[in-house]
């Protein structure tokens, strides 16, 4: 498949008092985006499953991770479903696992595609938030998933912000990088967004960014969120002049849909105005003198 309709989404949470309500949540999500071949939900989206736990796990954030961490199974199943229902490929919102009960939980976004689960990604660069008060550990290794979308790599958040990570994904041949976000400022909101744009730049290929929005009460994990959904693109004279094919509004939770033509990234890499992904073995020589 050269061509491509991508679904970014701007994500806000509910409390809910069942899984069939959470389950319900989604599968609407899912319907209002089923016209696209790839849906992209954010990092930590997860987390209003921690409401199922009642008032005071929600409330709690050691115990909100293990009561999201509960549902593991139960999510993936939802998420699977969906994506061979509708025919399309889903990133399901990342949320805190225990492949090791014996281990601190990792944040882990998981990839589905109609033929089920195809893989996960877990998140490699912690925050200060996620190691300073969470807990939330690193689980080094950058997957790439090569489907019949397009060969994708995904990098939570603050991983977009090094430059090194993505370049590694994209030495592997990825199309799509996809940046599920979490951030409670405009500050940091726009942090990920610029790292996200930069690594379309330098990687020249496609990048896609997914944020939480919206204001919880009941959880000080997700308590704000800031952002705008978009998909960005090398500025290199193939591809919009800003560098963004599609963004939405500030804080609105939508979907943000786009048809992208992957040809293009083979297109920029080998005959763009300019070559950043081929030039980049030059800047390694480079040293202060």
């Amino acid at each position: 498949m050269t061509k491509v309709k991508i679904a970014t989404s701007a994500y806000d949470f509910d409390w809910f008092d069942s899984f069939s309500d959470y389950e319900a949540k989604i599968t609407r999500w899912v319907e209002a985006a089923s016209d696209c071949d790839l849906l992209v939900f954010p990092e930590y989206g997860a987390m209003e499953l921690a409401s199922l736990g009642g008032t005071a796990i929600a409330a709690d954030l050691e115990a909100s991770l293990h009561e999201v961490a509960r549902h593991e199974e139960a999510r993936d199943r939802l998420h699977a479903d969906l994506a061979r229902r509708f025919d399309l490929h889903i990133l399901a919102a990342s949320g805190p696992a225990l492949p090791d009960p014996a281990k601190r939980p990792v944040n882990r976004a998981v990839l589905f595609g109609p033929q089920g689960r195809i893989g996960h990604q877990d998140k490699q660069v912690m925050t200060r938030f996620e190691r300073e008060d969470w807990d939330v550990v690193g689980a080094p290794g950058l997957r790439l998933f090569d489907t019949a979308v397009g060969k994708i790599g995904i990098l939570i958040c603050y991983d977009g912000e090094f430059p090194l990570l993505g370049r590694a994904l994209a030495e592997a041949g990825a199309e799509i990088i996809l940046v599920p976000s979490c951030t409670d400022t405009i500050a940091g909101f726009n942090r990920v967004r610029i790292g996200a744009m930069a690594r379309a730049l330098e990687s020249q290929c496609v990048v896609v960014q997914s944020p939480t929005v919206g204001n919880v009460d009941w959880n000080p994990a997700i308590d704000e969120n800031r952002g705008i959904a978009a998909i960005y693109a090398p500025p290199d004279g193939l591809w919009p002049e800003s560098g963004i094919i599609a963004e939405g509004r500030l804080d609105r939770p939508e979907w943000i849909k786009a048809e992208v033509d992957l040809a293009k990234v083979a297109q920029s890499r080998a005959d763009g105005r300019v070559l950043p992904f081929a030039h980049w073995p030059e800047s390694a020589l480079s040293k202060v003198i």
